[in-house]
């Protein structure tokens, strides 16, 4: 059924028929009637696009504008097998292709698709979602690149390159726009000749908005926009031989984001029920948290519809945040007679601090100061060196190649327990435990009176709801994690021209990986070490260890106990990887050509930035010594692919097609997720032999389907059996036709089956799946629609001979449902839907002048970017304890969502000179 909704909103506009999400759509426009091709440097060498047998949707500056693209974003509109989104920071914005990403909340995560700019890799993709400035031309590299683009990448690259000083005299441009949610964006470039040899550019936009969200405890809005760019070039050429571009940029943002909604019933078919308040607290259908929430002050209006955007923040509480983030590099392109040489040298500073209200909620239960407490930076090193030329009388294109780059990464988290924690976890425990005839909220520890419930016990057991009450703002002091990542890589890649039509293109890289970690823990919570000390001997007690787990465990959220103050712990890693390609392409005509290829590609492994991954919070550390024996739980091993690929590609005049077929196996497959209370990094690898449900066990629910008392250990599989873990696979069609001059149309579909292996463990060694897992094997990834369908129609038609043309632009995005949370439990499901962005406006001659009008997502679609456990927010019911659920999976657990933005709409003016 979803499908067919899909397909009908396919059919809505008359459009639909003709759309194109582009390979090549919206390049410039070419006089000959026809499509003009886009030179890329997909491998390593600028080469027409029709002619590299690789799958890469390349994007045209003309294209960016009429999408109104400003940060990596909006390539979702305009390439379909690219999927951008951002959570809890834009920091943490993540990008997928064919279904296969890194989530991106964790910076420990290297990212499945690499970005680079200018040929200088970003540290991880969120990092992209900056403004970009001016530039030339985006190209999409689809599939592993592990020989090639200095780092590697096990599921794509995207690589923005900008415009370059030209040498053509002094002109420049600039543009205003003022948009809804009151939006102003300035920018302008400057083109400046240096005499003969030299010539400078300058770029730069300012951008101001109000956000989407409405905070209707503070006022104000949340997800704002406040951001500075500004980027300098100098382009020397002292002979034809020789070329130096140098390059600084900067950026500023002083921004509040990212606030979160509730999910309810309106908008997920699954919740049923479970959101809606019950009274009395014994209704075997009602949801205790619902309860507890509300009885602490949060308004019911906030599980209603969250598309409203009204949210709930904690007073005093802010998501204020400040990023910095600035570069220099420099390329020199050499051109030494029997080769060419180039050099791309880098030096990047990236630094981003972000306050929270972390519970989402207008109740204290977890925040993050807005100090710069909470921040992550990066210092990156680089050097990249090519060596490029012909032998054999031009029978071999060589290319050998090095790189080494140098990371400093440094994370800091302040973590705290609100100022309500306390009462917050003891009504959570009493609520949907035997005591809830006792529920209380406004009195001591939650419990209108306290009854010898508990036996000989009691006393223990209410002294431990105390300590509860005593962990307000308590937690992290700070947290400090550092990590240095050192790697090295030789490379070839070699094109043998067997015969007038048919190529050979190898393609090897070694790479070594250095990384060493440190961290530094500081804490004040007590009540943890104190409830674990009182309550642990109670846990082999079948009528107390429920409830003396939850205290302990609610003592310990996120292992935030005072044991880890002044914990100090080390680790390192080492670990080399060979990767390479090997492609045949064969041109039957010039304008015709088919390919198959295999790649190795390859994610270098680490260690999860997050303390909660040392061990469960119910046991003790034991000291220094404890912590750093548990030190190897943060790491994680490198993910790897193996991939196939046959395609075609046909141009010529004013039709291009392009056709991939592909299928991609991940071992290893680097997983992180937020279960609602720790962020688990697990590698996801398959087994050759049936686990009978072992991969599918949870421990957790005490008499929910599939209990096994013994998961942890259930579930494993001989490591002579381990397989890959993910298989991506699918076909991949782009378009473009241009029909008359001033008209230009495509297509773009992709369908990708992007799944887990149907038998999952968790380690290469064969190790159990971790049961917060269990709905994975067999399913999709999430954020992984199998259909997506991108459209694009531009008409420039001359008015007359008024040297005026108009203009007429819609693009579409078209995807089907999917799952948006990496655990994929079904309450996480988005039902398919359609993005489409529109312009319309007049230009002058030579376009030095243009007003336009347009829109984004002008149908305003609702839909939801990410949706994700609340933060501790799992309730029962009275006939429960309160780790207990008959409901499969998730049950009383409460979920919330990063939205994808509304429609928004403006006027945009643009003057060239």
């Amino acid at each position: 059924m979803k499908r067919f909704r899909l397909l009908t909103a396919c059919a809505v506009p008359a459009l639909t028929m003709m759309f194109a999400a582009p390979a090549m759509a919206q390049n410039e426009q070419d006089d000959s009637y026809g499509n003009e091709e886009i030179v890329v440097t997909a491998q390593g060498r600028s080469q027409e696009l029709s002619k590299v047998p690789l799958s890469v949707t390349a994007v045209s500056s003309q294209t960016m504008e009429l999408t109104g693209a400003t940060d990596i974003r909006q390539l979702n509109q305009v390439a379909p097998s690219l999927l951008v989104s951002s959570t809890g920071s834009e920091a943490n914005g993540s990008a997928r292709i064919r279904g296969v990403g890194t989530v991106g909340d964790n910076p420990g995560l290297e990212s499945s698709v690499a970005v680079f700019v200018d040929g200088v890799y970003r540290s991880r993709s969120g990092i992209g979602l900056n403004e970009m400035g001016d530039i030339e031309r985006i190209e999409v590299l689809r599939g592993p690149q592990g020989t090639l683009f200095g780092r590697n990448a096990s599921a794509g690259i995207i690589n923005i390159v900008s415009k370059a000083p030209s040498f053509d005299g002094f002109h420049g441009g600039a543009e205003a726009t003022y948009g809804n949610y009151d939006y102003m964006r300035f920018g302008g470039f400057l083109n400046l000749p240096l005499g003969d040899k030299a010539a400078a550019r300058i770029d730069g936009v300012y951008v101001k908005r109000d956000g989407f969200y409405n905070d209707k405890t503070n006022g104000g809005s949340v997800n704002d926009r406040d951001r500075f760019f500004v980027r300098g070039s100098i382009l020397f050429e002292p002979t034809s031989a020789l070329s130096v571009r140098l390059i600084g940029d900067y950026t500023k943002r002083d921004e509040n984001c990212c606030a979160a909604v509730y999910i309810d019933r309106t908008h997920n078919e699954f919740i049923g029920d479970l959101n809606t308040p019950q009274t009395p607290l014994g209704n075997a259908a009602g949801n205790s948290i619902i309860n507890v929430l509300t009885g602490l002050g949060q308004p019911m209006a906030a599980f209603s519809d969250p598309y409203s955007r009204n949210i709930y923040v904690t007073p005093g509480r802010s998501y204020g945040g400040k990023t910095e983030d600035w570069g220099v590099s420099g390329q020199i392109d050499w051109d030494l007679g029997g080769a060419k040489l180039t050099s791309i040298t880098a030096y990047r500073n990236y630094f981003s601090s972000q306050g929270s209200d972390t519970d989402y909620s207008f109740v204290d239960i977890l925040y993050r100061a807005d100090d710069d407490g909470s921040s992550r930076q990066f210092k990156t090193f680089s050097q990249e060196l090519r060596l490029q030329g012909e032998a054999f009388g031009g029978t071999l294109d060589w290319l050998v190649g090095a790189y080494y780059a140098n990371e400093d990464l440094r994370v800091t988290d302040n973590l705290k327990f609100g100022n309500q924690y306390g009462r917050f976890a003891t009504c959570r425990i009493v609520s949907g435990g035997a005591l809830a005839g006792l529920y209380s909220p406004t009195s001591p520890g939650c419990l209108a009176a306290r009854p010898a419930a508990f036996g000989a016990a009691s006393p223990v057991i209410y002294a431990a709801f105390d300590t509860l009450d005593a962990i307000n703002n308590k937690g992290s002091t700070l947290d400090v994690y550092n990590q240095n990542s050192r790697n090295y890589a030789f490379f070839t890649h070699n094109i043998i021209h067997m015969g007038p039509q048919l190529d050979l293109a190898l393609g090897l890289r070694y790479t070594n990986e250095d990384k060493s970690f440190d961290a530094t823990f500081g804490n004040n919570n007590t009540g943890c070490v104190a409830n674990q000390t009182a309550l642990v001997p109670f846990l082999s007690n079948a009528s107390l260890a429920a409830v003396s787990g939850a205290l302990i465990g609610l003592s310990c959220q996120g292992n935030s106990t005072s044991e880890l103050n002044g914990v100090h712990i080390t680790s390192e890693r080492r670990e080399d990887k060979f990767t390479g390609t090997a492609v045949l392409s064969f041109r039957p005509t010039d304008n015709f050509m088919v390919y198959a290829s295999y790649s190795r590609g390859y994610k270098a492994g680490g260690f999860n930035l997050d303390r909660s991954a040392l061990k469960s919070p119910i046991l003790p550390f034991g000291g220094q010594a404890g912590a750093q024996a548990l030190v190897n739980n943060l790491q994680f091993a490198p993910e790897t692919v193996d991939a196939f690929e046959i395609g075609a590609k046909y141009s010529s005049g004013p039709l291009a097609l392009n056709v991939a077929i592909f299928r991609q196996n991940f071992s290893d497959f680097q997983l992180n997720t937020f279960n609602g209370t720790v962020f688990l990094v697990q590698n996801i690898n398959g087994c050759d032999t049936n686990l009978n449900g072992g991969d599918r066990d949870q421990s957790k629910f005490v008499g929910a389907p599939n209990y096994n008392a013994a998961a942890s250990t259930t579930g494993r599989c001989d490591a002579a059996d381990v397989s890959y873990g993910v298989r991506s696979q699918g076909v991949e069609i782009e378009a473009s036709i241009v029909p008359a001059r001033d008209l230009r149309i495509g297509v773009g579909i992709t369908y990708a089956q992007t799944k887990y292996n149907s038998q999952l463990v968790g380690s290469a060694s064969g190790a159990p799946l971790d049961q917060a897992l269990r709905k994975l094997p067999g399913d999709n990834l999430s954020n992984a629609p199998e259909l997506v369908g991108t459209a694009s129609f531009a008409w420039t038609p001359s008015l007359g001979n008024t040297g005026l043309s108009g203009l007429f632009y819609i693009d579409a995005r078209v995807t089907d449902d999917y799952n948006t949370g990496s655990d994929l439990f079904p309450q996480k499901e988005q039902d398919s839907y359609g993005v489409f962005n529109a312009r319309i406006g007049l230009r002058g001659p030579d376009q030095k002048w243009s007003i336009e009008f347009w829109g984004q997502n002008i149908f305003n679609q609702d839909y939801t970017q990410v949706g994700f456990n609340s933060p501790f927010q799992e309730g029962a019911t009275s006939t429960t304890t309160a780790f207990a659920d008959p409901q499969y999976p998730g049950g009383r657990q409460l979920f919330s969502a990063f939205l994808a933005e509304p429609r928004t709409y403006g006027i945009t003016g643009r003057f060239r000179f």
